[in-house]
């Protein structure tokens, strides 16, 4: 199996790219994001690569980061998504952009993406609601990425999420209210605070 590849840009088509390996070009299938975000060409890229073995074929699908990788798999753990539906879903939506709709049930923000009707993408988020890669801080962007200058969570953060799990809440959601948290108090916040916060953010 292929984890990963590091090698040159060789060339990008609609929906797949060439990575030339020492001389070997990988066909590697990715998102319209990931096409979009790669180097020029003749430039280096490193791709985290996930491999589909089928009987009539091998094939390789490509993400710039491990997160958008982790969300490709998860997404075809839920019936009727397959890897074009997942690598469109990918195309319209960053990992935290993802992680936000299902922390938020937001079935409207996924199926704006090409072949996702609102039958599936309520069966999206109710079915990944506890199952979502675990958020920190970088994962969310924008103004609460910035209240950590690491990009995680801090361990205060990281223990006031497990005390909201510990309560019930699904993960996605409990990381999401406690980086809110953490955007408001500051990285420096006491595990206490963050919880109290979190409670009356989830409570809406």
């Amino acid at each position: 199996m292929i984890g990963k590849l590091k090698g040159l840009v060789d060339s990008v088509s609609e929906e797949t790219l060439i990575l030339d390996v020492n001389g070997v070009g990988y066909v590697v299938a990715a998102s319209a994001r990931t096409l979009r975000n790669l180097p020029a060409i003749g430039q280096a890229a490193t791709l985290h690569i996930e491999t589909q073995v089928r009987e009539d074929a091998i094939r390789l699908f490509g993400f710039l980061a491990e997160g958008e990788r982790d969300w490709f798999r998860l997404l075809q753990s839920v019936q009727g998504v397959g890897a074009k539906v997942a690598l469109a879903i990918l195309g319209i939506l960053s990992s935290a952009e993802l992680s936000s709709a299902i922390a938020l049930q937001d079935k409207a923000m996924v199926a704006r993406a090409q072949g996702v009707g609102p039958k599936l993408a309520a069966r999206i988020v109710l079915e990944l609601k506890d199952k979502a890669p675990a958020l920190g801080v970088a994962d969310l962007g924008g103004d609460i990425a910035s209240a950590s200058p690491a990009g995680a969570l801090s361990r205060g953060a990281q223990d006031a999420v497990l005390a909201l799990v510990n309560l019930g809440y699904a993960r996605p959601q409990a990381a999401l209210a406690v980086a809110r948290g953490v955007a408001t108090l500051g990285a420096d916040a006491e595990t206490a605070a963050l919880i109290r916060l979190g409670l009356k953010e989830l409570a809406q």
